[in-house]
């Protein structure tokens, strides 16, 4: 069967800048592909492209016949007055679907996306619930492959859970472009960076996002090889051409033509290799207190909300705190209790004399009408970083900014150059406390390691809160988790919060409400450890796991009745070196059976 979508010398250039050319990308059935690549390197245009919002400037896209694309942008926007049935049935009624199956679609696409209110408003929806509907809108049509474009971005962490399990039980294809790596590692089943480090403009690779930083580490090296073999190519060349050759033969000729050739090889290799990183580096002062940010017995209400309630918590230098929650649970409002934006409604918040505190929001506000110069140096041409003057050309270097780009207008850069500007500001500030409301947003994944090696780095004390489960996991030294309603934890780690949590909190279908604990269904966690005497229970990665344990058991024993069966076969029975190679085949099939029932025992028991 042909491709779903072929794509053939994609070429695509906003002004004299190209995103990409001459790339090929196709998808057949079953695919689920990973997209990443640097801010900047085209990958929501190419999905405009594929879903035909766009056209490229050269180049060719076929859809297989009768096949249907459903797409999900960055932003999900709804009319206002039309309720969530609504948006789903002009769905079905531009996809031209039978009306006699409207109502079932309408059903099971319910059912899929969790939806509590099929009748409220959904331009009046939280961010989250926006973005589920607008998955639900595309998936109601039953697409033959589904673009996502940053699906991630304003689910919480339940939400996140739930698209990765509608996304590995879909029987359609999917495109997701994406920066949340335990997202794709979960999800993804082929990998696609587009880059132009790449001689075809991009890599694609088999398997995990693990699998793929493999695969791009052996890429890596093999142009490495070629770099190095090329310069002593190109050596010996330019060493035969300084000699002065007469031009005269033919042969003569045809070498120096080569030589030439092969320059322009190493120079072509040598702009692909040579990469930039963004140099973040956050300053902290150098306070001895130890104690910065006491609280005890806090307590803050908002309106009829309660965020949180008898809060203790002591945050100290160096600490670095990573805080969860669902969408609606006052993370932010924490934050901003933090900075003194808020008082609490009740019990003491002890702050260290002199504490600078350092806040990056979530909202991001830029001067649009200012160019990146002024926005990174409002007064001068130069900029006071740690502890010296540094010009504001090379300031912008570090953050991968050009010179063209000095005079730009800020309006004119996109979502993840906007967050390094914002960051390249942040880091201009020493800090004691540094508060960081979804920093993650926006960055391409190079970027993002770069900012978790400088959090590990950095010697203040942090408070982080993002969605992004593995920059969790890396940075924070203890998890500060809150229940949406009122209910906060400490913890070691995000898995740990995960497990307290027991039933997943999803935010509130309408914003400014508490989030709400929905029953997990066959692969979510289950029921608080709590209400069951003490008893451990699964946690979601667990519950996933025990979820399809059943079927890993089946093939195990398949492996390992083939297993047996080569054994009994008389042509290997009297050939020693195939025996031999039997017998190892069996006995690795018969450990791993017994490592799955064991460990299917261990699970089936947590679960009660």
């Amino acid at each position: 069967m042909p491709p779903i979508l072929n794509a053939q010398g994609l070429t695509k250039a906003f002004g004299a800048t190209p995103l990409f050319r001459e790339i090929s990308f196709t998808v057949n059935d079953g695919d689920r592909i990973g997209l990443i690549g640097p801010n900047g390197a085209g990958k929501s245009t190419l999905l405009k492209v594929l879903a035909g919002d766009e056209d490229a400037d050269a180049g060719d896209v076929a859809i297989r016949k009768r096949a249907r694309v459903g797409y999900v942008r960055q932003e999900s926007t709804f009319a206002p007055g039309l309720t969530v049935r609504d948006v789903l049935e002009r769905a079905l009624v531009e996809a031209k679907v039978a009306e006699g199956e409207h109502e079932g679609r309408l059903r099971e696409t319910s059912g899929r996306t969790g939806f509590p209110d099929m009748k409220a408003e959904a331009a009046k929806l939280s961010g989250g619930w926006r973005k589920r509907l607008a998955i639900a809108e595309a998936v109601v049509t039953h697409p033959d492959v589904l673009l996502l474009d940053e699906p991630t971005n304003h689910l919480d962490l339940a939400g996140i859970a739930w698209l990765e399990e509608l996304l590995n039980q879909a029987d359609f294809a999917c495109v997701m472009v994406s920066h949340d790596r335990y997202f794709l590692e979960n999800v993804a089943t082929e990998m696609v960076e587009l880059n132009r480090v790449y001689a075809d403009g991009l890599l694609r690779v088999k398997g995990s996002y693990s699998k793929f930083i493999e695969g791009k580490q052996l890429y890596m090296e093999a142009q490495n090889k070629l770099q190095d073999a090329l310069k002593n190519r190109v050596k010996i060349e330019v060493d035969w051409l300084r000699r002065g050759p007469k031009a005269r033969s033919t042969k003569a000729k045809a070498r120096i033509d080569n030589a030439n050739d092969l320059i322009g090889q190493l120079k072509e290799v040598n702009s692909r290799v040579q990469t930039s990183s963004a140099g973040i580096d956050f300053s902290a002062t150098d306070r001895q207190t130890k104690r910065l940010v006491e609280f005890e017995d806090v307590s803050c209400v908002l309106g009829d909300r309660k965020i949180v309630e008898g809060l203790n918590f002591l945050v100290t230098s160096g600490m670095r705190v990573g805080l969860v929650g669902p969408n609606g649970s006052g993370k932010t409002t924490l934050l901003r209790l933090l900075t003194g934006e808020l008082e609490p409604t009740s019990g003491t918040l002890k702050k260290a004399s002199s504490l600078k505190i350092v806040y990056f929001s979530q909202t991001r506000e830029l001067d649009e009408n200012l160019t990146l110069r002024r926005a990174l140096a409002p007064d001068s041409d130069s900029v006071m970083y740690q502890g010296r003057v540094v010009h504001v050309a090379s300031y912008a270097t570090k953050f991968l900014f050009t010179s063209e780009q000095l005079n730009q207008p800020v309006e004119r850069l996109s979502g993840g150059e906007r967050a390094r500007v914002l960051i390249a500001k942040l880091m201009l500030e020493p800090a004691d406390l540094l508060l960081l409301d979804e920093p993650t947003n926006d960055l391409d994944i190079q970027t993002l390691e770069i900012l978790e090696e400088s959090l590990l780095e950095y010697t203040g004390a942090l408070v982080l809160v993002t969605h992004d489960r593995y920059m969790l996991d890396r940075v924070s030294t203890v998890v500060l988790g809150l229940d949406g309603k009122g209910g906060a934890q400490t913890f070691a780690d995000y898995g740990q919060w995960e497990q307290w949590r027991g039933e997943k909190v999803e935010e509130s279908i309408i914003p400014g409400q508490a989030g709400t604990a929905v029953t997990s269904g066959a692969k979510g966690a289950v029921e608080n450890p709590a209400s069951a005497g003490g008893k451990k229970k699964l946690s979601y990665l667990e519950a996933r796991e025990f979820a399809g344990i059943e079927a890993a058991v089946d093939a195990a024993e398949d492996r390992l009745q083939a297993a047996r069966e080569l054994i009994d076969d008389p042509a290997v029975a009297v050939d020693a070196p195939k025996l031999t190679e039997a017998l190892a085949e069996m006995d690795a099939a018969q450990e791993a059976a017994d490592k799955l029932y064991a460990r299917w025992a261990e699970l089936t028991e947590k679960a009660g």
